[in-house]
């Protein structure tokens, strides 16, 4: 098309845009405003896939979940249905190119993935209400494909996984800024930092998983040392932002999981040897054996709550006698246990866990909180939850994929000479066991939130063992 040609159509559909969008405007209808980002968004999903998914990254914390829709769920916009075109696009990119990369199918963490969403399918139709788990499975593959299978391939550019990173947390810091100024209206009250995050993230907790998830990045960003001394600043500027509202979050299990990530890294860095820590993990649990009932004696008179204050905010955290949230938890956990001894097989079914469990809880054990409706929340654990709905093999797969993308990181992070590789691979490693800690206490594996940075690291690991272990050599994603 020659250049005379080209200016002759972009003043035609100027013209055209201009004239439909003022018969919009005169009707009040605004929605025409929209028009030209809607052929971007489709120009990209068409030619330029690996800037689509940033965008989706970007946008995720600043979605909004819109429950009790006409779909008969909630749903995360705009993020999740731009997700669902992802997954429709690979889909049929996948029927016409077969040319995905075989190293991806064969690789451990990739083959931990499959089992886990093969056994989802499973027991989704085994499932005791067909409906609410093949909805389960469905979201789950509108998560893992796109961040997972189309994500691997994204990195095989590694600039892809800091452009992942800061697209994230730009969008983040958004949301923190939202959050303190509304949280200062509050006087900083702990009770009003349970909600303040709204209508971005669902609670406090959520919200301080995502910021102990990113916490590890950026202060492993500031030993990039072949990075600029403005991009190093940016990054001490971000830890301390993402420190300041961690703190700010009031959320107990967040810091436990930066505790144990700090732990973790110790451990790597400092070359501790596995025999010495599964010995060392062996003395806890037979301690905690061996003197329980002197331990449950403690915890039992422990009646701090939770609090504005730091140390009384910590201390709470192993108050099972009084604290509501301490309770509830154990009620939940309890009556899934309940479930899986009923069903130790398949289970109830994915995503049946919060319709079900309501006749599973014992009088004795419920709290102030307790509710038969299933509108807050489910089994609070990543581990416990899929034990109760998909039974034993639900958990093991969990299992699975965690051990198998820790091992992959650990492993690239000895055996790479490249020094960002090195860096990249040890704090990814520690973002994941952020979660991995925290999913002993909540689960969000359900939300747009969680789900996208998890996915996406998880596939950082992949692509990093794959394509950059041993070569440097980067490809960019093509549409």
């Amino acid at each position: 098309m020659s250049d005379k040609l080209k200016i002759k159509w972009f003043y035609l559909l100027s013209g055209f845009f201009i004239v439909l969008n003022t018969i919009l405007v005169i009707k009040e209808i605004y929605w025409g405003f929209a028009i030209p980002l809607a052929f971007v968004v489709i120009f990209l999903y068409l030619f330029r896939l690996d800037n689509l998914l940033l965008l989706i990254v970007f946008i995720v914390p600043l979605s909004v979940e819109i429950a009790n829709s006409d779909l008969g769920f909630g749903i995360s916009l705009p993020a999740e249905p731009m997700l669902v075109g992802v997954l429709l696009l690979f889909i049929l990119k996948l029927l016409f190119d077969r040319n995905y990369d075989k190293r991806i199918y064969r690789h451990p963490v990739t083959l931990a993935v499959f089992f886990n969403l093969f056994w989802i399918l499973i027991t989704s139709l085994t499932s005791s209400m067909p409906v609410v788990s093949f909805k389960f499975l469905i979201a789950r593959l509108w998560f893992v494909i796109p961040m997972f299978f189309v994500g691997v391939l994204l990195f095989k550019d590694i600039k892809n996984l800091e452009r992942f990173q800061w697209a994230y947390v730009i969008s983040l810091i958004i949301v923190i800024v939202y959050t303190t100024v509304r949280h200062a209206q509050y006087g900083f009250a702990e009770k009003q930092g349970h909600w303040v995050m709204k209508p971005f993230y669902n609670d406090h907790t959520a919200y301080g998983a995502i910021l102990a998830f990113f916490l590890p990045v950026f202060i492993g960003a500031i030993f990039l040392r072949n990075r600029s001394r403005f991009y190093r600043y940016s990054a001490w500027i971000v830890s301390v932002v993402l420190l300041v509202a961690l703190f700010l979050s009031y959320s107990r299990a967040a810091w436990i999981s930066v505790a144990a990530a700090l732990g973790v890294a110790l451990l790597i860095v400092y070359k501790v040897k596995l025999r010495w820590i599964l010995t060392g993990v062996g003395i806890l649990i037979a301690s905690f054996y061996m003197f329980k009932s002197e331990i449950l004696f403690v915890l039992e008179k422990n009646k701090q709550d939770s609090s504005a204050d730091f140390i009384e905010h910590v201390q709470s955290i192993y108050n099972i006698s009084s604290d509501a949230s301490n309770l509830e938890r154990i009620n939940r956990w309890q009556s899934a246990f309940r479930m899986f001894n009923e069903r130790p097989a398949f289970g109830w079914g994915p995503g049946t866990y919060q319709f079900i469990y309501a006749p599973f809880q014992r009088s004795k054990e419920r709290t102030i909180i307790s509710t038969n409706a299933g509108d807050l929340g489910n089994a609070h654990s990543e581990y416990i939850g899929p034990l109760s709905e998909q039974g034993l093999p639900g958990l093991l797969s969990i299992v699975w994929i965690a051990i198998a993308a820790i091992y992959t990181g650990i492993r690239v992070y000895k055996r790479s000479n490249h020094p960002d590789v090195r860096i990249f691979s040890l704090v990814i490693v520690l973002s994941l066991i952020t979660y991995f800690i925290h999913g002993f206490l909540n689960n969000f594996l359900d939300t747009d939130k969680a789900s996208v940075p998890f996915w996406g690291f998880i596939a950082m690991l992949v692509a990093l063992d794959i394509y950059h272990r041993k070569s440097q050599a980067t490809d960019e994603l093509s549409g």
